[in-house]
Parts: structure tokens; C-alpha cells; sequence
């Protein structure tokens, strides 16, 4: 990083400093923070701070965003690229909320050339180079329930990262030291596992949404990796393991510091 972009980050983190006790109101709330050194709680602040500045926010339906709501939104989108930079963030600026899950109507072709009519309510979507859309409603639902390994906002970031080197496919960019053949296998041999225990109608222990797509696959289980660390673990230690490699993260590790 050169001089003058180490400057005018200086004056970005103080020009648009976040309030202390806003920060603390909205972060205190947060158990998907626990366990974070005071190290990596003053670098996501900062990536907070930034992101914050770079993103447009807007709601609809009738929805009255506030500080303390942007800023919810804010940290748990920054927590993700705390090991990657705020600049796998870049490339879009928008981020639109809605007060609970929004309908979706579109035609897709599958495969083979045939037309599907979809019309669907979203509580998340994610557009190439497009804006991120969210429901509020779920997100909130999302800050009490960690326990169940879903959040909203970590798989929309989930989507930006996957769409950095085009269409989401379960596969972004990788680290230079992270071996692809070993990503590729480790995430199909778990996705083919989750198919077949459904398609056998077995409990797959994770969610069923997850066997959608890659895509959907590398995004779901971003969020037990986040939210559910020893449930992806325990049911795919591969892949947890590749998701440490890709994130510069261990939730298991820094959830154990938390416990200990």
C-alpha cells in the first residue's frame, strides 16, 4: 500500500469515526463476534468504518433505517473478509433493505433449454456487480438464533466473494497457497454427500438449501463456518478446513479461546 492510500485511509477512519457507544450498542449484541482479540475487534472496525463510507444504503416498503441498523449490517459483512480486505468488497455499492422477505419473479432456463417460472420470497439476494439485497426481519431473527447456523448477511458476502472471478459457482478466487484440486474435492465429495442423503431422504444435518448449487453450497456453509463452526466440522472437517485456509480464520479455534 503506498503513502498516499495509507493517508487518505488515516483520514477516512477519522473523518468518519464510528461513535464509541453506538459501536459498542450494536457489537455487544453480537455473538457471532465472540472470541475476537481486541486486535481483530479494532481491525473490523475499521473495515466497518470504511465499508460504511463506500456503500450506499436504502430501504423500502415503508422501512426506516438507522445508524445502529446500518451499522449491524456493516460489521457481520466486514466479519467474512476480516483475513481478506475490504477490497474482495469492491466492485458494488449498493445495499437495499426490505423489511422482511421480498417476492422474486423471473424465468430461468435450466440446462437442457427449458423454462422455468420462479416466484419466489427471499430474505437475501446478491446481483453481479450488482447491489445486495436483504430482509431486515431475517436478519434480526438471525442475531438471536447463531445456535442454528443461518445468517443472511454472511451468505450474501458469501455470493460477492464466489462472483469475484464471474458467476457464483462455489468456486472464488483462491490464495495463492491454497491448492485448487484439494478445494475442488473437498467441497464436491461434501456437496455429492449432502445430495445423496436427501435424495435418500436421510436427516442431512445441514440445510437442504445448501444442496441447491455449488453456489449455494459454498454460501450455506460459509455461514455454519461462521455461525456453527463444530456443526461444519463435525459433519464436513474437509471442508472446514478449506474454509480456514480461504477465510485466514479459525471459528473453532477463537470460539474455544471464548469458552476457555
Amino acid at each position: 500500500m503506498n503513502i498516499f492510500k495509507r493517508a487518505r485511509i488515516r483520514y477516512l477512519l477519522h473523518r468518519h469515526a464510528i461513535p464509541h457507544n453506538l459501536w459498542l450498542e450494536v457489537t455487544e449484541q453480537l455473538t457471532l463476534l465472540n472470541g475476537l482479540t481486541a486486535v481483530e475487534k479494532a481491525h473490523l472496525r475499521e473495515l466497518t468504518t470504511l465499508f460504511l463510507h463506500e456503500k450506499a444504503f436504502s430501504s423500502v416498503q415503508g422501512l426506516e433505517l438507522n445508524q445502529a441498523m446500518c451499522l449491524n449490517i456493516a460489521v457481520q459483512a466486514c466479519l467474512p473478509v476480516l483475513g481478506l480486505g475490504l477490497g474482495c468488497l469492491a466492485g458494488w455499492t449498493e445495499i437495499i433493505v426490505y423489511p422482511s422477505a421480498f417476492r422474486v419473479i423471473r424465468d430461468s432456463m435450466d440446462a437442457v433449454g427449458v423454462i422455468h417460472h420462479e416466484d419466489q420470497a427471499l430474505a437475501g439476494e446478491s446481483w453481479l456487480r450488482g447491489p445486495i439485497v436483504l430482509s431486515w426481519e431475517d436478519i434480526e431473527r438471525d442475531r438471536v438464533s447463531l445456535h442454528e447456523g443461518h445468517n443472511v448477511i454472511i451468505h450474501e458476502i458469501a455470493h460477492k466473494l464466489d462472483m469475484l472471478n464471474g458467476s457464483a459457482n462455489g468456486f472464488p478466487p483462491l490464495h495463492y497457497d491454497m491448492d485448487i484440486a484439494q478445494w475442488s474435492s473437498s467441497l464436491e465429495t461434501a456437496y455429492q454427500a449432502l445430495v445423496k442423503r436427501i435424495e435418500h431422504h436421510h436427516h442431512p444435518g445441514l440445510s437442504e438449501y445448501a444442496a441447491t448449487s455449488p453456489a449455494e453450497f459454498f454460501a450455506v456453509m460459509s455461514e455454519y463456518f461462521f455461525c456453527a463452526p463444530e456443526l461444519l466440522y463435525n459433519q464436513f472437517t474437509d471442508v472446514y478446513g478449506q474454509f480456514t485456509r480461504y477465510y485466514r480464520q479459525d471459528l473453532l479455534q477463537r470460539m474455544r479461546g471464548f469458552s476457555g
